[in-house]
C-alpha cells in the first residue's frame, strides 16, 4: 500500500468534486466509470496503486450488489474515512442521476431520429474499446508480478484469465465462474508454499 503525501491528502471537498466530475463523464456505462476512476485516483493523483485498485475490485466481485457502489464507497472510505464514504457516493451518484432522470423523459420523443440511431451506433464499439482498456488495467498488476514470479506462474495466469473470459462467454454465472477460478487459484497458487514449508521441515 503506497502512503500518500501530505501536501497531496485528499479532503472532503476534493472527493466530492472529483466524484462528481466522474458521475457527469459517466457515458456508456460501467467500464466508463471503471476508466475515469483509474485516471482520477491512480494516474492523475497516485492516491491509489493498481495494485490497490485491484485489490479493493477484487472485494467488490466477492460481495453482491452493484460493484461500482461498493468500489466507491471503499475509496471513499481509504482515502476519507466515513465521511469520505458520503461525499463520494453523494458525488457520483446525485448529479448524473438527476441528469440521466432528464435525459430519459425526453429520449422516447427522439429515439427514433435517424441521427440518434446513428449516435447510439458508434456508442456501442467506443463503450466496447473502452472495456477492453479497463481489462488491460486490471490484468497488467497481476500479470507483471506473475512475470517476476517465473514463467510457469505468467503461463496459469493467462489460463486463468483465459478460463474466465471464455465461461462468461459461454453464459456461466458471473458467480460460479468466479467461484471457480478462485479456487483454481489457491490450487494453482499456494501449492508451491506448501511444497517450501515441507522442504524447511524436513531440513528441521
Amino acid at each position: 500500500m503506497q502512503v500518500l503525501q501530505t501536501e497531496n491528502k485528499p479532503t472532503s471537498k476534493k472527493l466530492l468534486l472529483i466524484w462528481t466530475s466522474i458521475g457527469l463523464q459517466s457515458f456508456g456505462g460501467g467500464a466508463t466509470t471503471v476508466l475515469l476512476i483509474q485516471r482520477e485516483f491512480i494516474e492523475k493523483r497516485s492516491w491509489l496503486s493498481n495494485e490497490d485498485f485491484a485489490h479493493l475490485w477484487n472485494l467488490c466481485l466477492l460481495a453482491p450488489g452493484i460493484n461500482l457502489i461498493a468500489i466507491t464507497i471503499l475509496i471513499g472510505k481509504k482515502l476519507g474515512g466515513t465521511a469520505g464514504i458520503f461525499y463520494s457516493l453523494f458525488g457520483l451518484l446525485f448529479p448524473s442521476a438527476l441528469i440521466t432522470c432528464f435525459i430519459a423523459a425526453g429520449f422516447q420523443q427522439i429515439e427514433h431520429l435517424h441521427a440518434v440511431q446513428a449516435i447510439l451506433k458508434g456508442v456501442v464499439p467506443a463503450t466496447a474499446g473502452i472495456m477492453l482498456l479497463v481489462s488491460v488495467n486490471f490484468a497488467y498488476p497481476q500479470l507483471r508480478l506473475a512475470y517476476k514470479e517465473g514463467p510457469l506462474n505468467l503461463l496459469l495466469c493467462l489460463l486463468l484469465i483465459i478460463f474466465c473470459s471464455v465461461a462468461i462467454f459461454l453464459q456461466v454465472p458471473v458467480f460460479v465462474a468466479l467461484s471457480i477460478t478462485a479456487i483454481l487459484g489457491i490450487l494453482c497458487f499456494t501449492r508451491p508454499l506448501f511444497k517450501k514449508k515441507a522442504v524447511i521441515q524436513e531440513h528441521d
